[in-house]
């Protein structure tokens, strides 16, 4: 039996994604999404815990995300966990584990700066997804 590495995220975006354009021609962005779980103790106050995800897109997605995503937004992703690592310039093995996101649905507002005209779907949450010749696979079929 093969393994499964799906991520579902929905959390605020920590700061405006960071879009880079690599030599290759692929744009990759990045940005932090914070997920805030609560509960109630012991002593039954209730205690916040955020925890703090590293995403990466790329192609359309980060260019979409680049366009539209703005710190604080609510977002749903969906995608992948992957760890990679480095050396620093000291010889130190370095690593970071992120979300290679695949999927992508702004819950919030969309901002109404700079924009003009019609607001008739502002309330409805906006899709976006690889589609599978960004990410080089035949389809998204399992079978």
């Amino acid at each position: 039996m093969s393994g499964i590495n799906k991520v579902i995220l929905v959390g605020n975006v920590g700061k405006d994604p960071e879009v880079r354009h690599l030599e290759g021609g692929a744009t990759v962005a990045k940005f932090p999404v914070a997920t805030t779980e609560s509960y109630k103790n012991r002593d039954g106050q209730r205690v916040d815990q955020t925890e703090w995800h590293n995403v990466v897109m790329w192609r359309g997605l980060a260019e979409n995300a680049g366009k539209y995503l703005r710190k604080g937004m609510l977002v749903y992703i969906e995608g992948k966990i992957r760890t990679r690592s480095w050396d620093d310039k000291d010889g130190n093995k370095r690593y970071t584990t992120e979300i290679v996101a695949d999927n992508m649905t702004m819950l919030s507002r969309r901002q109404e700066e700079g924009q003009s005209g019609s607001h008739e779907n502002e309330d409805q949450p906006v899709s976006h997804s690889s589609s599978s010749s960004d990410q080089g696979g035949s389809d998204d079929l399992p079978f």
